[in-house]
């Protein structure tokens, strides 16, 4: 039943209110009430070009972009973390969908994969670590051995040394840091412990990730509009089997890489040649700037044997460079990633400055991504423009 004028509260009734701005609205809604609609229909919207509404709405656009850009701050060890399992996971999916497309279930394929991880990675450690082991305490005790020939005004180090001031610089190193060994080897084991704890933090999200996959893929898509989602899973997919195949790709490269420098060192019988090949199969990992610096490592112990071991190893390196960019990497690689050479080396550039090696890792396969974008969707609609 309607409302009667005059039914409700008493205040709004008296008769000295009759005329009240609330008694007129208080007889307005008394029309506006149904049985159907007991509390009236919904009113006009409000206008969205009023000065106060637009004022109001950039103001909490401001406040939540800035609240999101602090949690991001706050939050960014944790969310490299889970960028780089979800990376690793990605780049791990070609060889589970393989096992799958041989009528595995996936929770076995991931099982196996993860298992064949493991036997490789420890497998090599056991080999590896009582070689590198012994190799570095050899190095230990020839350091003093170093320093007195330094000190050899006839030897080919002293006579660098004379030149650039090696010993000095190396003095002048320490002595700064001295003062604070004591919490140099405290930080250096906090440094261990916090990388030993994201190691494991990345391995059991990269697990999770890997079984989860189709889901995370599957939800990912649900964001996005029914209307756009079938292109959006083509380049999604498109954009996903580019970092799988970068990631295996980079890996192969750096284990040829690590080889082949293991050869080369034990032909010319230059000292420590697993470890220096573990050093240059890591760096190597990094684009454009990993096989450079392991090389340098490697040239300036090749210089403890002799001038022409030296110069030998240079140009290994200067030839192992440019079969890696012109040959390796567009053979294993090239033909999916398809980044060219400038946008590689600002992106690793740029991901290095933004986030270290992770950031270098990472810079390849976001910068195809986005060409790939740009090529599918950006470039096309500018065209129409």
């Amino acid at each position: 039943m309607a409302i009667e004028p005059g039914a409700g509260d008493s205040s709004l009734t008296d008769p000295s209110e009759t005329s009240s701005p609330i008694a007129e609205a208080t007889e307005a809604a008394a029309q506006l009430s149904t049985d159907e609609q007991p509390l009236g229909p919904l009113g006009r919207r409000l206008n969205r070009r009023a000065p106060f509404l637009i004022g109001l709405t950039a103001a909490a656009g401001v406040a939540v972009t800035y609240g999101i850009v602090e949690l991001i701050i706050n939050l960014e060890s944790i969310l490299v973390l889970i960028g780089l399992a979800l990376f690793i996971a990605v780049g791990l999916e070609p060889a589970v969908a393989w096992l799958i497309r041989r009528h595995l279930p996936r929770w076995l394929a991931v099982l196996i994969v993860f298992f064949a991880v493991l036997a490789l990675v420890g497998g090599f450690l056991a080999t590896a670590i009582p070689v590198v082991v012994a190799q570095s305490t050899e190095l230990a005790e020839r350091i003093p051995a170093y320093l007195h020939e330094l000190q050899n005004h006839n030897s080919l180090i002293g006579k660098l040394n004379d030149r650039f001031h090696i010993q000095q610089r190396i003095t002048t190193l320490l002595n700064s840091q001295g003062s604070g060994l004591a919490t140099g080897l405290l930080g250096a084991g906090k440094a261990v412990f916090s990388a030993l704890t994201d190691f494991f933090v990345v391995v059991v999200l990269t697990i999770y990730f890997v079984f989860d996959l189709p889901r995370i893929r599957a939800a990912g898509y649900r964001l996005v509009p029914a209307s756009r989602r079938p292109r959006a899973i083509l380049l999604g997919d498109e954009i996903s089997g580019k970092v799988g195949a970068y990631v295996l790709g980079n890996v192969l490269i750096s284990l040829i890489a690590g080889v082949l420098t293991f050869g080369w060192l034990l032909i010319f019988q230059v000292p420590y040649a697993l470890l220096l090949a573990l050093t240059v199969a890591v760096l190597d990992l990094i684009p454009v700037v990993g096989s450079v610096a392991g090389g340098v490592v490697v040239c300036l112990v090749a210089l403890t044997v002799s001038w022409p071991v030296c110069l030998a190893t240079i140009g290994f390196y200067v030839v192992y460079r440019f079969a890696e960019d012109y040959l390796l990497v567009p053979k294993i690689i090239g033909g999916v990633v398809k980044v060219p050479a400038l946008v590689t080396v600002v992106a690793v550039l740029l991901g290095g400055a933004l986030l270290g090696i992770i950031g270098a890792l990472v810079a390849i396969p976001i910068a195809a991504a986005v060409l790939l974008l740009a090529r599918e969707v950006v470039f096309p609609r500018l065209d129409r423009t």
